[in-house]
Order: C-alpha cells, then sequence, then structure tokens
C-alpha cells in the first residue's frame, strides 16, 4: 500500500495547524524511526498527545498487525483524528481517546510512543504507568537535544529502564517492573 493516502491525511492535519510546517514526506521519514524502534513489539500502542496523527498514524499505517489508541484531549484535534482514522480505513485497528492520557487504563500498553508530549518527566511517569512488564517507551528527540535528558534516577522512578540507542531520532525505554507500583496522577 502506498503512501499517498497517508500523505494526505497528514496535509490536511499540516493545513489545520495540528503539524509543523516540515515537508509530510520528512514527517513520515522521521515517524518511521519510531516504526523501526517497535519492531519487535506486537498488541498494543498508545501514541500520547496525538495532535495531527504522527507518529500514531504512520506506525498503523506501517504495521497494521498493532492495534493503536490516539491519545488527544484537545476535541477539534480529536474530532480530525477520528475523520483521518476513518478516511484511512483503519478504524478497525486504531481508536481515537479524547481524555487526558493521565487517565487511561493502566499496564494495558505493549508500547507508548510519544512526539512532543510533555518533559522528560511527565512522558515517564504517564508512559511508565501504562505500559506492561517488557514495554517500551519511545519518544522522539529534538536533532540537536541533550543526550542527558533521560537520566536513570528519572526512569528508575517509572519503573523504566533506557535500551541501547541505535537511532539518534528517537529515546527507547522499556518497563522494567510490573506497572502496578506507580501510583496513578491525578492532578493536570
Amino acid at each position: 500500500m502506498g503512501n499517498g493516502p497517508l500523505i494526505d491525511a497528514l496535509r490536511s492535519s499540516q493545513a489545520l495547524g495540528f503539524l509543523g510546517r516540515q515537508p509530510i514526506e520528512a514527517t513520515i521519514a522521521h515517524a518511521d524511526a519510531f516504526v523501526a524502534a517497535l519492531r519487535a513489539v506486537s498488541g498494543e500502542v498508545v501514541d500520547l498527545g496525538s495532535g495531527g496523527g504522527v507518529p500514531g498514524l504512520v506506525i498503523a499505517w506501517r504495521r497494521p498487525d498493532l492495534h493503536v489508541t490516539l491519545t488527544e484531549r484537545r476535541e477539534a484535534r480529536a474530532d480530525h483524528l477520528r475523520r483521518l482514522v476513518s478516511r484511512l480505513g483503519v478504524a478497525d485497528r486504531v481508536a481515537v481517546d479524547g481524555r487526558d492520557a493521565r487517565r487511561l487504563t493502566p499496564a494495558t500498553a505493549d508500547a507508548v510512543v510519544a512526539r512532543s508530549f510533555g518533559s522528560p518527566a511527565a512522558t515517564a511517569r504517564v508512559a511508565g504507568r501504562l505500559l506492561r512488564a517488557g514495554g517500551r517507551l519511545v519518544v522522539s528527540e529534538p536533532p540537536d537535544g541533550d543526550r542527558d535528558r533521560w537520566p536513570e534516577p528519572l526512569l528508575r522512578d517509572a519503573g523504566l529502564q533506557s535500551l541501547i540507542q541505535f537511532d539518534h531520532r528517537v529515546f527507547v525505554a522499556i518497563r522494567a517492573t510490573p506497572s502496578a507500583d506507580v501510583p496513578r496522577e491525578t492532578s493536570t
């Protein structure tokens, strides 16, 4: 299946201001780093703060074996994502959840992905709560970002530990312990 429908869908997100100005083809190429980092993952993937659909829709397009939940608490963006899911014909395996990601059921994800979701501490805390033991967190890294922004104590507090990085575009960690030890966050 070609990228045409995916490119058109993401262009509509960009036209609404839900994605940056980078060419869509480059955005997809960057999201492919997430796809590569999820090679060994099966099951459920949660995209934190999906915005215009990246990386979640790219993952769903490339990996039809995965079930993807796009989380987006901003109503207009969530509605747009629902239309894109329908337009791309992936509604049987992609859901849009309009709740705050911190309200999702704990320990249900085999992977959590994030691009511009929040600080490393906030992202690790939310992902750590959502991941099953052995699940992966994959986060977009800034091109010239500080590789020390994911310190071991921060990860350990969320039940995570970093994995060897093969692609500088993403940071990857694994849920080292059962997520029941990470309290559910109730504040915003």
